[in-house]
This record gives structure tokens, C-alpha cells and sequence, in this order.
């Protein structure tokens, strides 16, 4: 990378993901000015404007959009090019699965066992990670395979198997306008809060953020919110909540994800230990 250092791109993706300085150097674990002087570094050297500052907000011009998307795209090839040298020397690593907390649709222990049956079983290392992390840790390496929701997560340059798929239900309070409704549709929702979860952008959520699943439903416990799940990610209701079905959203699909380029064998033995177990259900 003639121009630019991983580093220094780390420092552009955090300032970019966040349009914020003080969120970015808090994330990068950095001083906010020397955060600010390596971005204007990165800005001399390439010759053009990233960010639009002004003292109440931060905003990406077209050149920092263009190098956030290639940016991002480089720096995982970086991190997928050292985590698969390190694998290919390892025959005796771990398999690692990632996966939200409870987000298996209690599906995990079946895989589990119909994998350790296999006879070139090997431990599996279960991490737990952010609605964002999942998909980057697969791309980049850190994870073998990954337990994902469809349409949530971004399966760009992964495989995948399908192993679930359910209805999506809306989370509200029982005291809600909507909680005594058998079912409801998305024009339903309109003019309420919905989240904004933390990593990701885009969606429609005009809310409070939220980093996962428990907080989400402690901010409409409160009163702050409602929010649309797969209906497995909420069972059993908490107290004080209730479960609308909403009928006219896509179904939920649980999938197996793993990185398209990745080819090894202990990967495509647990692929094929999970789709057994699906089809023994």
C-alpha cells in the first residue's frame, strides 16, 4: 500500500464509521488530536478532502464515501491474507464459531453434537459478538464460521447454508397501542421509534442506539422504543413485553456463514455436520 498504512486507514475507517472524533479516538484508543493530525496527514498526502468539519458535525465528502468502501475492502484483505497464512501452518487450531448472544435459534447444540460424532472433529471455540462484528470477522479471518440472520447481516463474499427460517415479530411494551393485536403489518410501525444498532449502517431506525439484543429490549421495557426481531431471538417475552407477529415482513433466516475462500477441510466438515443435523431435525 504505497500511499497509505493499515494504521492509517484504521484511523480513516474510525473516524468515518463514527462522524465523530471524540467516539473514534475513544474506539481507536487514541489522543482526539492526534486522531485529527493523522487525518489531516492522510488528507495532504492524498491531495484531497475525506471529511467536511464543522463545529457541530462531521461529514464524509466523495472522496472519503469512495475510500471508506475500498478502504474497508483493503484492510480485510490485509487481515485475511495474515490470519490465512497463520492458518494454513496450524493443523491443530480450534474451530471458531461466532454468533450473537442466543442468536442460534436452539439450534447450536445439535450442530454441536452432530459435529464432535464426525471423526475429524476438533474443539469449537464459541465467540459471542456485536450485530457488526460477525460479518467482519468471518471476512477477515478471526472466525471459521459464523451463525448469521438474513436479511440483517451482509453476506457479501461469504457462503452460506440456510439451517432455520422464521416469522419476524415486533417487541412492545403491554401497556403498547399495538400489544393486543393478533398481527400487524410494517405500515402499522409507522411513526414509531425503531433502534439504530451500533456498527451498522443504514436501516430506518431513528432511535437510540443499541449494541445488542438485551439492550434493545431494556430500551423498550422503558418506554423508548419498539423493535422488529426473528421471534427466536426473544423467546421466551421478557416480563412486561409482548410479541406481535408482523405478517407482511420477509421471514427471518438463520444461515451458516463462512468465507467464500475458504476452502479447508475442517470447514467444510462442520458445513456438512450442520446441514446433517438440520436434516435429522
Amino acid at each position: 500500500m504505497a500511499e497509505l498504512e493499515t494504521r492509517e486507514l484504521e484511523y480513516f475507517l474510525g473516524v468515518a464509521d463514527e462522524l465523530h472524533f471524540g467516539r473514534a479516538a475513544d474506539r481507536l484508543a487514541i489522543a482526539q488530536p492526534a486522531l485529527s493530525k493523522a487525518i489531516r496527514r492522510i488528507e495532504a498526502r492524498l491531495g484531497v478532502p475525506l471529511f467536511i468539519r464543522s463545529s457541530r458535525s462531521v461529514e464524509l465528502t466523495p472522496a472519503g464515501r469512495a475510500l471508506q468502501e475500498h478502504g474497508r475492502h483493503a484492510l480485510n484483505a490485509v487481515s485475511a491474507a495474515v490470519q490465512s497464512a497463520r492458518r494454513a501452518g496450524d493443523t491443530r487450531r480450534h474451530l471458531r464459531l461466532v454468533l450473537k448472544p442466543g442468536g442460534d435459534a436452539g439450534l447450536l447444540s445439535a450442530i454441536l453434537a452432530e459435529y464432535a460424532r464426525r471423526h475429524d472433529s476438533r474443539q469449537v471455540d464459541i465467540l459471542f459478538s456485536g450485530p457488526a462484528d460477525r460479518v467482519d470477522m468471518l471476512r477477515d479471518g478471526r472466525a471459521d464460521i459464523g451463525l448469521l440472520y438474513v436479511p440483517f447481516d451482509d453476506l457479501d463474499g461469504l457462503a452460506h447454508e440456510t439451517l432455520h427460517a422464521e416469522e419476524r415479530v415486533v417487541i412492545v411494551p403491554s401497556a403498547h397501542r399495538l400489544a393486543g393485536q393478533a398481527s400487524v403489518r410494517m405500515a402499522d410501525l409507522e411513526g414509531e421509534t425503531l433502534p439504530r444498532w451500533r456498527g451498522v449502517p443504514g436501516g430506518d431506525g431513528t432511535g437510540p442506539e443499541v449494541a445488542d439484543v438485551t439492550q434493545l429490549l431494556h430500551m423498550i421495557t422503558a418506554g423508548r422504543m419498539i423493535g422488529v426481531l426473528p421471534r427466536s431471538l426473544v423467546e421466551p417475552v421478557p416480563a412486561g413485553l409482548v410479541c406481535v407477529p408482523v405478517t407482511d415482513a420477509p421471514p427471518s433466516r438463520l444461515v451458516l456463514a463462512w468465507n467464500a475462500q475458504d476452502r479447508r477441510p475442517m470447514v467444510a466438515s462442520f458445513v456438512a455436520a450442520a446441514i446433517g443435523s438440520r436434516q435429522a431435525d
